[in-house]
């Protein structure tokens, strides 16, 4: 075994010696037989971004091999909307690099993540993954750069109210136990999501922590490392998975919704960027934000409005999106401010001598930290579609690159201070506002759709359905109808609760 493998928490790439993105049919055949697995799961992401199970009982290594060569048949018509039962059969073929074994099951099962296909063999071009794959195609044949993506994945754990040991409310960021409750699981879910292929950054604590009723609800986060956009939305979509199958182990609620209630810290997924190329960090030249970063940032904000009908789908994203609650409403950019849609995070650029200064007997040494920096997209929710918010994200980089006056606009949208605060008030006047409502941000979807329909990345009745599903909840005027009535807004909660 290298170095490579040695420490990986994924068991297939510690015992097939090598990284997932190289698994073959033959590797996970080898696993499977030299390690007693009885079972395979197939898993692949329905029109309600939740993850869909097919369970097979292995028989004999001739239907193992026929299993992950040839997949299987599924109902696309009880999957998608916009597919008719008339023509709905499709293949779901299972793509190697992502398997995992299954860590909740009685019996060894390995579960793989799938790839539709249509009747002819052909990747059903509507279908979320292939969306967000055709996507980075189409970047890296038209700037030359790849993309790698992140995400901050928020949830609340909600819990019957103890007698002991409280955070103060809306101060639960970084808490320890036992003042945080849900460590253990949070701690159990990073483990999981690890051995599943997930590259974890770190989890916490976060601020919101309340008591409502009996009950409290405790805010947490994990949050990934940067990789390819695609293995980004897996990682998402396995890990809400895995903590819904945690909490409900251990009794508990757990949640994404956007907004809890008045005056709480709501959750998003904020998404973190970088360009590539040559596996060198585009975001980064002469140890300054480079012309690219700040063209793909002119990007997501030229189309911040519309991606919010991938990000932002159910009516209460748009009670989360108000401003003095660390989440944007206006549309503008700046460094290490949580006020802005677009943050660049504080990086460590000229700071490799820290470690030297908190450790003196370490060597002196300079290191190239210039990977960790990325550019922070924060409008996004649990609500969101991964895949399609993802897609419509490396969409808005090259739609940035390609701009002429891509930066002119960021210069022009450039803030560097709180824009909440009443004395900036004027700057605000200046800049545009992102949707206020699921019926708004369908309005400006239909308004920037050309731009994801270029170059065949988005088909029109993807987009279509996406403006028809966002215009049903009606809820043009919602926020001004509920104000701060907190049970109208519980009630609202309740009824989104499972979103994503």
């Amino acid at each position: 075994m290298n170095n490579h493998t040695s420490l990986h928490p994924n068991p297939l790439v510690q015992y097939l010696n090598k990284p997932n993105s190289e698994f073959t049919k033959a590797d996970i055949i080898r696993y499977i037989e030299d390690n007693n697995i009885s079972m395979v799961n197939f898993r692949y992401v329905g029109g309600d971004g939740r993850l869909k199970t097919l369970n097979f009982v292995i028989h004999d290594y001739q239907h193992l091999d026929t299993l992950l060569s040839a997949g299987e048949r599924v109902d696309g018509s009880s999957l998608f909307k916009y597919i008719e039962a008339g023509s709905s059969d499709l293949y779901v073929i299972p793509r190697y690099r992502t398997a995992f074994v299954n860590p909740f099951t009685d019996v060894p099962t390995l579960d793989i993540l799938c790839s539709y296909y249509t009747k002819d063999g052909t990747p059903l071009e509507s279908a979320p993954e292939y969306v967000l794959r055709k996507a980075h195609q189409v970047l890296k044949e038209r700037t030359g750069y790849s993309f790698e993506a992140m995400g901050e994945l928020e949830y609340y754990l909600i819990r019957p109210r103890s007698e002991f040991f409280h955070a103060d409310d809306q101060r639960g960021y970084h808490e320890s136990t036992p003042f945080c409750k849900g460590a253990s699981l949070r701690r159990q879910a990073m483990l999981y999501i690890a051995q599943a292929g997930g590259y974890i950054k770190y989890g916490h604590s976060e601020v919101g922590n309340f008591t409502l009723g009996d009950y409290e609800y405790e805010q947490n986060e994990i949050e990934f490392m940067p990789v390819p956009v695609e293995d980004a939305a897996d990682q998402l979509v396995i890990a809400k998975w895995i903590l819904r199958n945690l909490a409900y182990k251990n009794n508990l609620h757990i949640t994404f919704a956007p907004k809890i209630t008045v005056g709480k810290a709501g959750s998003g997924l904020h998404i973190h960027t970088r360009l590539m190329k040559d596996g060198v960090n585009a975001m980064i030249e002469n140890g300054k934000l480079s012309d690219i970063a700040k063209k793909a940032i002119a990007g997501y904000l030229d189309l911040a409005p519309s991606l919010t009908a991938f990000g932002n789908q159910n009516p209460t994203s748009y009670f989360r999106l108000v401003p003095h609650q660390e989440a944007p409403t206006n549309i503008c950019w700046g460094d290490r401010n949580r006020s802005v849609l677009v943050r660049v995070p504080l990086g460590w650029l000229g700071k490799g001598n820290m470690a030297k200064d908190a450790n003196p007997l370490e060597p002196a040494g300079e290191y190239d930290f210039s990977q960790k920096q990325t550019v922070e997209f924060r409008c996004p929710d649990g609500s969101a579609d991964v895949y399609m918010l993802l897609a419509g994200l490396t969409v808005a980089a090259r739609h940035g690159l390609e701009m002429p006056n891509s930066l002119e606009l960021a210069d022009k949208t450039y803030v560097d201070v709180n824009i909440f605060n009443e004395e900036h008030k004027e700057k605000v006047k200046e800049l545009k506002q992102l949707p206020v409502s699921c019926y708004d941000s369908a309005l400006k979807l239909e308004r920037q759709a050309n731009v994801y329909m270029q170059y065949g990345v988005f088909p029109q009745r993807v987009i279509e359905g996406f403006i028809k599903q966002l215009k049903t909840f009606n809820d043009q005027n919602l926020r001004e109808q509920i104000g701060n009535n907190s049970d109208a807004i519980l009630e609202l909660v309740q009824k989104y609760f499972h979103c994503g």
